[in-house]
């Protein structure tokens, strides 16, 4: 009686022990497709060929075999089995799904495929999240005032796609060899320009050289041909009228009408217009490249409302150049609430970056149907390089040797998503409008409501970005993007850019996002 009496215990154990696994829950891990394949485990995160709680079972079930055998139990026959052993094992069980799950990932249950690492673990046109949730509705979010993401919460693995994203990084990364050629080509041009305004007797004669743009910021993507340069100008006491209420073009007046004032030729009833001095630089820009034999250089046609001279060198790298009047006077009050770094890069920084001279360009304010072409817009953009060269809160974020972060990366992706489908709907009018600059301020805001260099770990990637693009479409759904600088400046205005091209916009990127950025590999 005693065999049979094993016998019966050792299959009502082998019965629990797979119990558990028949009914793992399969929601948020298991594929739908059931051709997915197992791919390389170097293709993986880490920690990918790992069991988990399957394995333990399986060892459980082993033990409990063994277990029964040695010591059968004292009852009597046909009661019965006892089910303490099926709660301690419930109990491992249980934590090792929980020690599981506080790393963000879910084994897959015994009876389903097991996941491709290469691909991703989630159904076609869903995106990857701890928890199953449908995809937002296109048009399902708050519209009144300015939209606002809650921090990036917690740290986890690395998602499927973080892969596909540092790969396409990896493809962004600029050559050393091509920087340098084309930086020592745009730097021969720009010495030259600079050299011959200096020594001519000209309005322009004080110019100096101001680096800004994506370059200096080490943010460029693509292909190094491209660059902005600013010839700074330096103004004797100004004053600023304001122009309709935009908080960011203004009309500039000297506060002193000085004879020996080289600009007062620019004047137009005590107005400086930004026309006729942007006409005149032109002129001298065009004369100058006339003179350069050694290169070559052509000046592109004007392009309406636009404040650079572009310049075309040897028909691949573009060059802007752009005139930039410097005022050292205090920040307009239109700029009091802006700059929100305090939380982010300290109240410190923010005070000794405002104490830094702001700049005017020759930008002219739209008004209905037609431009403004006597005002100036405020440009900071000597304070985004800042930003972006020292944008940790910790001092020391990404330098050598020190923990890094994935800002930059994040904005690279954005920049590059922006580009490519500008490029893909280049026929479209929709796409127009929209520049690398929208991105940057809405990653700017991102940077302002997830401060912590924590909530930016570059093993979070694929959920930073995600975080950004989710800000993006909501500044483009409720049609605001605040000037990072002016909040009453509002970048998505219908008076900007009209509804139905923001609309195209949230379109595209949210079906880039629901499928993997097939963009991405497309050109």
């Amino acid at each position: 009686m005693q065999p049979r009496h094993g016998k019966a215990t050792r299959r009502a154990s082998e019965a629990r022990a797979t119990a558990p696994e028949a009914s793992a829950p399969s929601a948020r891990g298991a594929p739908t497709d059931p051709n997915q394949s197992l791919a390389a485990p170097e293709a993986a995160g880490p920690n990918a060929g790992k069991l988990g709680p399957a394995r333990e079972s399986g060892s459980g079930q082993k033990k409990s075999a063994q277990d029964t055998q040695e010591r059968p139990p004292a009852r009597e026959l046909g009661a019965r089995p006892k089910k303490a052993p099926q709660r301690a094992k419930d109990a491992r069980l249980s934590d090792a799904m929980s020690a599981s799950g506080a790393e963000g990932r879910e084994p897959p249950a015994a009876p389903e495929p097991a996941f491709s690492r290469a691909g991703s673990r989630r159904p076609t046109g869903a995106r990857y999240s701890a928890e199953p949730r449908p995809p937002p509705g296109p048009w399902d979010l708050p519209s009144p005032g300015l939209p606002v993401l809650g921090p990036i919460l917690g740290r986890r693995e690395s998602a499927p796609r973080t892969w596909k994203l540092r790969a396409v990084l990896e493809k962004l990364r600029l050559s050393r060899d091509d920087v340098s050629n084309a930086a020592q080509v745009v730097n021969s041009v720009v010495d030259h320009l600079l050299c011959r305004l200096k020594q001519r007797e000209s309005e322009f004669k004080g110019v100096e050289l101001l680096h800004t743009g994506s370059y200096y910021e080490r943010v460029k993507i693509s292909a190094p041909n491209e660059f902005d340069v600013m010839f700074k100008l330096k103004l004797p006491r100004i004053q600023l009228e304001e122009y309709s209420n935009t908080g960011a073009y203004y009309f500039v007046k000297f506060k002193r009408n000085l004879k020996e004032n080289p600009l007062r030729q620019f004047l137009e009833d005590e107005i400086l217009s930004a026309s006729k001095m942007l006409s005149k630089f032109r002129k001298i820009i065009k004369e100058e490249i006339k003179n350069m034999q050694d290169i070559d250089v052509i000046m592109e046609k004007k392009r309406r409302g636009s404040p650079a001279v572009t310049l075309l060198i040897r028909k691949e790298i573009s060059v802007d150049v752009i005139l930039a009047l410097e005022s050292k006077s205090s920040w307009p009050a239109s700029t009091q609430k802006g700059l929100p770094i305090k939380n982010w890069l300290s109240a410190k920084v923010r005070t000794d970056l405002r104490r830094k001279p702001f700049y005017l360009v020759p930008k002219h304010a739209k008004e209905g149907n037609r431009l403004q072409e006597e005002t100036w817009r405020l440009s900071f953009s000597h304070i985004e390089k800042e930003i972006l060269s020292n944008h940790g809160k910790s001092k020391t974020c990404c330098e050598k040797k020190e923990v890094k972060c994935c800002r930059k990366d994040c904005l690279k992706l954005m920049k590059y998503l922006l580009e490519r489908l500008k490029e893909k709907f280049k026929s479209e009018k929709h796409m127009d409008k929209f520049c690398s600059y929208h991105v940057k301020t809405a990653f700017f805001h991102v940077c302002t409501e997830n401060p912590q260099d924590s909530q930016w770990d570059p093993k979070d990637l694929e959920l930073c970005f995600d975080n950004c693009l989710t800000y993006f479409l909501q500044c483009l759904r409720t049609e605001k993007l605040e000037n990072y600088f002016i909040p009453a400046f509002n970048l998505f205005s219908s008076n900007l850019i009209d509804k139905k091209s923001k609309e195209f916009l949230s379109k595209q990127i949210e079906y880039e996002r629901n499928n993997e950025f097939p963009v991405f590999g497309e050109f």
